[in-house]
């Protein structure tokens, strides 16, 4: 029987001291030191007295005697030394009894407030022991270090918050204050808050750190981040949620400098110097990697395609190869470039400029008048741009100069080869952004069906086909391009263009990357790769080094496997990219929009889901939602007007509405 013992449990991890008034078997009826009776199972029971005292007595009695004893237990639980008692026996494996510790912390002549000063210690400590059943277990030193440290790191973590709480409520007042020592803590929380929201790693931290500064919604972070000069009104999250790298080390940029300044290596090239040869590319490109020539020799055309030799220049086992490998791709946003290699090289070096000398890998293709192709040979080259043109200016000259003129005509017939081979042509418009000197932002729709840009377009696809041909040919392992037959093929002349390639875009099947050489059906070729942009893209640069190594060497650098390897960890980098391609040109037309809201736009039903239809405004080859609404019923291909509503360019929010029939 427990009546008449003191009893101690733990209650919100606090020791509480009762006097048991009547055991009841599985529970215990209990006086606290506040003058409150409890009931207790009698499982929770932690320590038990020797003891017994009479519970008749007067009730302010009882309290004294329970506030005495938790007196001469806080007392002697100071001279418990926790981690001398641990240094005791941190070796021994086994666990240990209250009584045997106790022993060991005070000596032989023990009580019950011993024994209870020893368990408190050990239990409020929690660094060297821990309690189960009954008994107490030492840490090990590995364990025991791993507590120490999240200990410092916990309270440093409040100390944030209580320095952040502070100094974030006064600069929401708008007052001048210093600030604080742990400022790029605090600032770290509010940038996981931001980029991640409830999804952030310090989730928890970063909310309480809100709180403490008086703000209830997790969007606010980034309102903060803006007010203090953290982030621009435009920032790119993307860029900070996939930390995509921006920049480039001193390691790299140093390796950039050298290998910049070792020159040509002309032995082995062809001089192609003399050759009339063009760039053709877009009025902001400064890294060109792929050039032109045409020569008509009778009835036949000699056109050269000249891509810049990177592989030459870059060490596969070089800091800027491996940086390149991690980067993929360059990526072109609206108002700003992050090139896959330094500038120095992209730009300067590598880049196929007007005067100056280059090392490239040439394809020469001889055709008839026709298109048709009679031979073609890989060759690794030395090449003089003469003319560094923009698609625009082509499309002006090609039809009063005879050479651009045969350059146009022969891309048109290679295009035209493609369609009678099953090639779907879906190009559309894409969306170019420009801010204006007021803030204000313009957007323009770019076609991609201009002479220019179709015969740039089409000798790539013939550099990138016939480089296929030759690995396969040759036993040059590589990775290929393959799609297979769309599920349905659609007639563009049926219906709206727009419509189409979007209805058509839907049915395709996706596009695989692997070693098996495979047909690319959307184009119209047997076999098909990516190799005209190593200056931009990681996979034309593995590619390009394959085929150089053979050309000079007879062998390829990898293998199979390897590739495969690669594949495995570009493709989905690839798609992050793209992803964030997309999501800035949509943030953009957002804001672009944002400045039209109240008026009235074109819009094209795409098709219908069941509470909205996914549209699309038909200027701007924009994609948005409108919400079904009773007695309105729309058909894929149906033209309508729509008001902008509301547009929220941060969260991808566009409201829309009906307005009437297009």
């Amino acid at each position: 029987m427990n009546q008449g013992r003191i009893i101690e449990y733990i209650d919100q991890g606090s020791f509480i001291c009762t006097l048991c008034l009547q055991d009841k078997g599985n529970r215990l009826h209990l006086l606290t030191p506040l003058n409150r009776e409890v009931s207790l199972a009698s499982k929770r029971a932690l320590i038990i007295s020797d003891g017994y005292m009479n519970t008749l007595g007067p009730r302010e009695e009882l309290l004294n005697i329970l506030k005495r004893a938790e007196d001469r237990r806080n007392h002697l639980q100071e001279q418990v030394k926790t981690k001398e008692l641990w240094e005791l026996i941190r070796d021994e494996k086994e666990s240990f009894n209250y009584k045997y510790l106790a022993q060991l912390s005070f000596g032989d002549e023990i009580t019950d407030d011993h024994i209870s000063a020893l368990v408190r210690a050990l239990f409020e400590d929690k660094l060297y022991f821990k309690m189960k059943e009954g008994r107490f277990y030492p840490n090990s030193e590995i364990r025991v270090d791993q507590l120490i440290k999240q200990k410092e790191e916990d309270a440093q973590k409040e100390e944030i918050l209580r320095e952040g709480g502070a100094w974030l409520s006064a600069i929401v007042e708008g007052k001048a204050v210093q600030d604080p020592p742990r400022k790029e803590g605090i600032i770290a929380l509010l940038i996981e808050l931001a980029l991640f929201e409830k999804d952030a790693p310090n989730f928890k931290q970063g909310k309480d750190l809100l709180f403490r500064s008086g703000i209830s919604r997790i969007e606010s972070a980034r309102d903060l981040l803006l007010k203090l000069g953290i982030w621009e009104e435009d920032e790119n999250l993307d860029l900070l949620r996939r930390d995509i790298r921006t920049s480039f080390s001193d390691n790299q940029l140093k390796e950039s400098e050298t290998l910049a300044g070792m020159g040509i290596v002309t032995t082995g090239r062809e001089d192609l110097r003399h050759l009339p040869m063009m760039t053709v590319d877009g009025p902001m490109t400064r890294d060109f990697d792929d050039a032109l020539s045409m020569e008509v020799e009778g009835e036949t055309i000699r056109l050269g395609i000249h891509i810049a030799d990177v592989a030459g220049t870059l060490p596969v086992d070089g800091l800027l190869y491996e940086e390149a490998s991690r980067r993929v791709s360059s990526l072109y946003l609206p108002r700003r470039q992050i090139p896959m290699i330094p500038p120095s090289l992209s730009q300067d070096t590598l880049s196929l400029r007007e005067g100056c000398d280059r090392p490239a890998i040439t394809l020469f293709c001889r055709l008839d008048k026709n298109g048709d192709l009679l031979e073609h040979r890989f060759v690794p080259s030395l090449v003089r741009v003469q003319r560094q043109m923009t698609y625009d200016q082509v499309n002006d000259l090609y039809k009063g100069e005879d050479l651009l003129g045969k350059m146009v005509q022969l891309s048109q017939s290679l295009r035209q080869k493609r369609i009678d081979q099953g090639a779907l042509i879906m190009s559309l418009p894409e969306a170019v952004i420009k801010l204006e000197e007021d803030a204000s932002i313009t957007l323009e729709m770019i076609s991609q069906e201009t002479p220019s840009r179709m015969m740039v377009s089409e000798f790539m696809i013939l550099f990138n086909w016939l480089t296929a041909r030759f690995c396969r040919d040759n036993g040059i392992p590589i990775l290929y391009r393959c799609q297979e037959k769309p599920s349905e093929k659609l007639s563009p002349d049926d219906t709206d263009y727009v419509f189409y390639v979007f209805q058509q875009r839907r049915k395709l099947n996706p596009l695989n990357i692997g070693t098996e050489p495979k047909p690319h059906t959307g184009l119209g070729l047997d076999v098909y790769t990516n190799a005209s942009s190593p200056l931009r893209r990681f996979l034309d640069l593995v590619i390009q080094v394959q085929v150089r190594n053979f050309l000079l060497k007879g062998t390829p650098v990898y293998g199979e496997e390897a590739l495969e390897k690669m594949r495995m960890y570009v493709e989905p980098l690839s798609r992050d990219l793209e992803r964030v391609k997309r999501n800035r040109v949509r943030y953009w037309i957002h804001k672009y929009l944002e400045q039209h809201v109240g008026e009235v736009f074109s819009a094209l039903i795409l098709y219908g889901m069941k509470k909205k239809y996914r549209i699309l405004l038909k200027d701007f080859l924009f994609m948005a939602e409108l919400k079904r609404e009773y007695g309105l019923n729309f058909s894929g291909g149906e033209r309508i007007q729509v008001k902008i509503k509301r547009v929220d360019p941060q969260n991808d929010l566009l409201k829309l509405e009906y307005v009437g029939a297009g």
